[in-house]
């Protein structure tokens, strides 16, 4: 396969999200694509277990997206071949009446990755400035002091919560966590055909519910949305890539070659090595078990 510059899905400056593009073509079958999806995850498993052994970073690949754009499948393609005790996967709900007793950011600290291990965020820290930007009336739930009604909820509150996140990121990314953001850009026209899909086939009606019709009615405020998300929070240390997701195959792939081609830029993750006294002992601890 050819090679593909993956930088030119990194948001590095600001951008309009109505340039980003919802698809790419990759000039290849779906066949080739998966062959190429399988050759990449496995390579992606075997340096997660080194990762595990060397137990020096975590890592934290966050998903964000509209309704129907595939977060659900591509996590399950991509990360098929790591190892179970290695990958842990979060889809973060409504919060629950305990997680809204603490800040905000809580329920995602307690999901942060082991040293030597993945977390997947399926939905992440920022439906905090997106879903409650949309609806600012969930911020109520919070029983923030001095937050008592909607008209309270002001810019300056909206920059603070960013500020926070951008902390919330820098701390843990100065702490040993590589993080790598993903926004899987689906067009509305492709959401509309995987909507009426799922009201087609019985055994899809389950995923449909009548809030999905809601939200898309909001499409154009949340796109506002994302892209001051993308413009206030695409650092160096937590960088977004915005992934054409009108393709699933297409959009799997991309994901695991950025993925993979960030964990390899971490030349220092090896293999530890036994002390050298363990080391000279090998053959008399071989001879002990051959001659039990």
């Amino acid at each position: 396969m050819n090679t593909i510059n993956l930088q030119q899905f990194k948001i590095t400056q600001p951008v309009s999200i109505k340039d980003l593009p919802t698809k790419f073509s990759l000039d290849y079958s779906e066949k080739q694509i998966e062959k190429e999806l399988k050759k990449t995850r496995k390579k992606l498993g075997d340096l997660q277990n080194t990762q595990y052994a060397h137990g020096k970073y975590a890592v934290l690949v966050c998903f964000q997206a509209m309704d129907t754009a595939g977060k659900d499948s591509l996590i399950r393609e991509v990360f098929k071949d790591f190892n179970v005790r290695g990958v842990e996967n979060h889809s973060f709900k409504v919060p629950s009446t305990k997680e809204l007793r603490y800040n905000y950011l809580w329920r995602h600290y307690v999901a942060l990755p082991q040293r030597g291990k993945y977390a997947v965020f399926n939905r992440t820290h920022y439906e905090n400035v997106l879903a409650t930007r949309v609806h600012p009336q969930y911020i109520l739930n919070e029983n923030i002091p001095g937050i008592d009604s909607v008209e309270d909820i002001d810019q300056a509150f909206w920059e603070k919560r960013f500020e926070q996140i951008n902390n919330f990121e820098k701390t843990v990314a100065e702490n040993g966590t590589i993080i790598i953001k993903f926004f899987l850009n689906l067009s509305k026209e492709e959401q509309k055909f995987r909507l009426l899909r799922r009201l087609d086939k019985p055994n899809k009606n389950w995923k449909f519910s009548p809030g999905d019709l809601k939200e898309r009615k909001l499409w154009d405020t949340y796109m506002k949305y994302y892209e001051d998300i993308f413009n206030k929070s695409s650092k160096e240390y937590a960088p977004w890539y915005s992934i054409p997701a009108d393709d699933k195959p297409t959009a799997r792939l991309l994901v695991a070659k950025i993925l993979l081609e960030t964990m390899e830029k971490y030349t220092d993750i090896v293999e530890p090595e036994l002390p050298e006294e363990l080391k000279a002992q090998i053959p008399d601890y071989i001879k002990q078990l051959e001659n039990e």
